[in-house]
């Protein structure tokens, strides 16, 4: 199903930055809820890894069909550079290998005993780095249970070896490369990043910051939240990070949208801004996406009070420059491979089945940037 639309974004233009338009091209369903996207080179097809697996969709007229299944949700999804080739990751914590032309798994890696929380793949396409791990209560104040299987698992994308199983305290929800493919970052639960060599699988960085992280005292006693999404800024000096401000109610979800950016070579790392005051709402980010230009990055998610779910923002000023109200949850996005498109992912809401069918809630969305 796909529904064109020409709405367009709320623009928001500080005197020192240019003004940006975002509108509107088209939204398309899907079935089941999308957890995440990557785009096809050369193509107007993307790939959405759902909660009842891997689906292809045409741009153009939002055909789609599945291509794969996991025995759990599908959380993510790479399109390899030789255009021929998917690896997705799922809940099962199973990597899956697709051949594209023949339409056929040719390879599946038992990365995980536990959920793949995030997959990603290095910009040469060399390298697929995953996330596990569950928040089971470690002692009395409830901190997290020390890992039972490496955090981090850094892949060779194109035979499937392992290369690297890398340490970090459970759960880890958000894994990054930097562009030079030299690094690979991740963030977990407790608002902890560590940065790791990849060609030697050495800890170059480690630091914690305490913004992301609440501890519920109203309804559940338990530690929510979390690092969400992980980027490298466009030359790799610094990491961004998303995911949402503390709160007191677990429930609630209403902490501050947040990202927050790190110089992450300087021991200890440095924060150096931070979502500006007055620029957000309140909801849980999800997705971080770094323009081709460098110029400008996306944070999206969820909407619990404010005006949008997701905003661009300006690199390295900081400054919002546009917003968006999807009316839905975001939790992937991914900008053209010239700059001029932003693709976006999420679910409208989980419908009740009505005389046995689901009405489809998955959703992805393109926009027009200028």
């Amino acid at each position: 199903m796909s529904e064109k639309t020409a709405e367009q974004a709320t623009a928001d233009s500080p005197a020192a930055e240019a003004p940006l338009r975002v509108e509107k091209l088209s939204k398309h369903r899907l079935p089941t809820g999308v957890l995440g996207i990557a785009r096809c080179a050369e193509s107007r097809q993307v790939f959405a890894a759902c909660m009842d697996g891997v689906y292809t969709l045409n741009l153009d007229d939002g055909t789609h069909e599945r291509l794969l299944r996991h025995a759990s949700y599908a959380a993510s999804v790479a399109s390899l550079p030789d255009g021929e080739t998917l690896v997705s990751a799922g809940y099962d914590g199973r990597l899956q290998w697709f051949d594209l032309a023949k339409k056929s798994t040719f390879r599946h890696v038992q990365a995980h005993s536990f959920w793949s929380w995030q997959m990603v793949a290095s910009s040469d396409g060399e390298y697929l780095a995953s996330a596990t791990g569950q928040y089971l209560a470690g002692g009395n104040k409830y901190e997290p249970l020390a890992e039972r299987e490496p955090s981090v698992k850094l892949y060779d994308a194109r035979t499937g070896d392992l290369l690297h199983a890398l340490s970090h305290v459970p759960p880890v929800q958000s894994v990054a490369f930097s562009p030079d493919s030299q690094f690979v970052a991740a963030g977990n639960l407790m608002g902890e990043v560590r940065v790791w060599n990849v060609a030697s699988g050495e800890q170059v960085a480690q630091w914690t910051t305490d913004a992301f992280t609440s501890w519920g005292i109203i309804k559940s006693h338990c530690y929510i939240g979390g690092i969400y999404a992980l980027a490298f800024s466009p030359g790799g000096q610094d990491l961004i990070l998303a995911g949402m401000g503390p709160m007191r109610d677990p429930m609630a979800g209403n902490g501050r949208q947040l990202w927050q950016r790190f110089t992450w070579r300087e021991q200890p790392a440095r924060l150096v801004d931070q979502t500006h005051e007055g620029e957000s709402g309140e909801g849980l980010m999800e997705t971080l996406a770094v323009h081709p230009s460098g110029e400008y990055f996306l944070m999206g998610g969820r909407l619990r009070g404010g005006k949008w779910n997701a905003a661009l923002f300006a690199w390295p000023e900081g400054g919002k420059l546009a917003s968006l109200n999807t009316g839905y949850r975001m939790t992937g996005s991914v900008f053209g491979a010239s700059g001029g498109r932003l693709i976006t992912c999420g679910s409208d809401g989980q419908p009740k089945p009505k005389d046995g069918k689901w009405k489809p809630f998955g959703v992805v969305e393109e926009y027009e940037l200028a």
